[in-house]
């Protein structure tokens, strides 16, 4: 039987773009409402409970409503908001997370897809924790630079409007230096760090794309660690995997201006990952990839096609 979805809030940018993914698969049905229901709770309740499965594209608060009447049925969830990422029952929906994660993703019917900036972070920093070259007590500093899509359409009308002037900036514009970052929570989660990281997002004058740098100090790797060192356990660890590259290290190391341009993914559901080492012993950590590509849309089918026992990579490309 041909599997059902629904897309509740699939106007919203993660939401439409999950939709333009899933709409010419034949191996699934999606299940839609008319224009004038869309936000009928009523309808939307009565679409959760008839699907196979879910997607929550929904601000934090309404997920949960909606998570909540799915216990009335056995309709899984797939939810996009933060609302669950760090919730009891829910299974993180990062699949390269760690050895087990793809199995545990497969077999839940609730699960919690990851925020785009700690994808990046745990991609890079989880397999050095785990094979002890990131002690886990390690105080780390994370510069993040996003397309100004990643704060959905508020973000995009204020930086797309005119009169701002914004997308003539000549730099980035950090944002949230007063606040604890509502990423955060999931990156301690999952990641083995025992401290929080000093998280300074930016967006830039560019609509869809990230790169995400994390620098580590010589000091906070394990005596004797190189930088070859931590490119050969990120290269082993994401060996095989259709979505993580991790970019060849060059000897000597050759960069140029757009060697870690935030857009270079975009409109994929990969992410490249860098270690880039520097003569003093230091190693520089970068991760660039599509913020509603691998950082929310695209890691979303792939995890819907993980739990409706589909092909990973159906409907993603590369």
């Amino acid at each position: 039987m041909t599997p059902k979805v629904y897309i509740d809030g699939h106007v919203g940018t993660t939401g439409l773009r999950i939709r333009d993914g899933l709409a010419a698969r034949e191996d699934l049905a999606l299940l839609t409402l008319p224009e004038a229901r869309r936000k009928d709770p009523a309808a939307r309740r009565e679409r959760i409970l008839e699907a196979d499965l879910a997607v929550l594209c929904l601000p934090d608060d309404a997920a949960r409503e909606a998570a909540a009447w799915a216990e009335e049925g056995e309709t899984k969830l797939l939810d996009a908001s933060t609302a669950h990422r760090v919730a009891p029952g829910w299974v993180y929906g990062l699949p390269e997370l760690a050895p087990d994660q793809r199995k545990a993703v497969a077999g839940s019917d609730r699960v919690s897809n990851p925020g785009c900036y700690p994808t990046a972070l745990l991609l890079l920093l989880r397999p050095l924790i785990d094979a002890g070259l990131l002690a886990a007590d390690v105080a780390v500093a994370v510069h993040a630079l996003s397309g100004y899509s990643g704060g959905g359409r508020p973000l995009i009308e204020k930086w797309e409007e005119p009169e701002g002037e914004l997308l003539s900036l000549p730099f980035e514009a950090p944002y949230a230096l007063d606040k604890v970052h509502k990423h955060v929570p999931e990156m301690m989660a999952f990641s083995g760090l025992r401290n929080p990281p000093h998280f300074v997002p930016a967006v830039g004058p560019f609509r869809c794309g990230m790169r995400v740098e994390i620098p580590l100090p010589a000091g906070t790797l394990a005596a004797g660690c190189t930088g070859k060192a931590v490119w050969e356990t990120l290269h082993e660890r994401y060996r095989g995997e259709a979505f993580v590259r991790v970019i060849p290290l060059a000897d000597p190391l050759g960069y140029d201006e757009r060697s870690l341009d935030p857009r270079a993914c975009n409109d994929t559901n990969r992410i490249d990952l860098h270690a880039l080492p520097h003569p003093s012993g230091h190693v520089l950590l970068a991760a660039v990839l599509d913020n509603l590509g691998k950082g929310a849309s695209g890691a979303a089918i792939q995890n819907l096609n993980l739990m409706l026992g589909c092909g990973e990579s159906t409907g993603l490309g590369s």
